[in-house]
């Protein structure tokens, strides 16, 4: 008896389907991005001169330990107490030249927002988490600042009722319609009037 030939499987309309999947997939697949935090470094100084140097009491220091513990100028603090702390150094204006600061002008503590730095220490055991933490809560400590002022001086320049924060989205926003050139001016008056002075010191075993 002759043997029956198997039936063929047309295989040329699965590999049509198989590209098609793939093509679906790269397309709606998205990718995860790794966060961080966006810093900006300063340009490199090849110049011969000295650094100038700072006085203790323009140094607000911050050490987080390995066990997530926060240390303020020598006192331990709980984190949601470390934007406000950092907000009162800044603005302290202990030397009486900053015109538009609102502090209580402790002798003790920072001259003007110039010459104000922050410094942060962690340990080397310290988690990402709380190292972010840290970071974001005396950035907003700036930020804070800096939209204070730019709600004083905005309407003077013709930008009513826009703090930093979003006089910088909006100097970002392709589709934002108004004066962009004048707006940067006020944005790096601003900068130059509270800079942003924020120093990480090695960390620790």
């Amino acid at each position: 008896m002759a043997k029956r030939a198997a039936p063929e499987v047309n295989a040329g309309s699965m590999a049509d389907i198989a590209f098609l999947l793939l093509i679906f997939f790269l397309v709606t697949t998205t990718i995860p991005k790794d966060s961080g935090i966006s810093r900006k470094l300063p340009p490199i100084d090849n110049s011969d001169q000295e650094p100038p140097i700072l006085r203790e009491k323009n140094i607000f220091k911050v050490i987080i330990n390995r066990r997530d513990q926060l240390l303020v100028e020598d006192e331990i603090k709980d984190i949601k107490d470390l934007r406000q702390a950092a907000v009162e150094f800044l603005d302290n204006n202990g030397d009486g030249s900053c015109e538009f600061c609102q502090g209580k002008r402790d002798p003790a503590s920072s001259d003007n927002p110039i010459k104000a730095v922050i410094s942060l220490e962690n340990n080397r055991e310290t988690t990402y988490a709380a190292y972010i933490a840290v970071q974001n809560e005396l950035v907003a400590a700036y930020n804070e600042l800096r939209n204070r002022r730019a709600l004083e001086i905005g309407p003077q320049r013709g930008f009513p009722n826009m703090n930093f924060v979003e006089m910088q989205e909006a100097s970002n926003n392709v589709q934002w319609v108004g004066d962009k050139d004048k707006l940067k001016e006020v944005i790096e008056q601003i900068q130059e009037e509270i800079p942003q002075k924020l120093a990480e010191v090695a960390g620790t075993n």
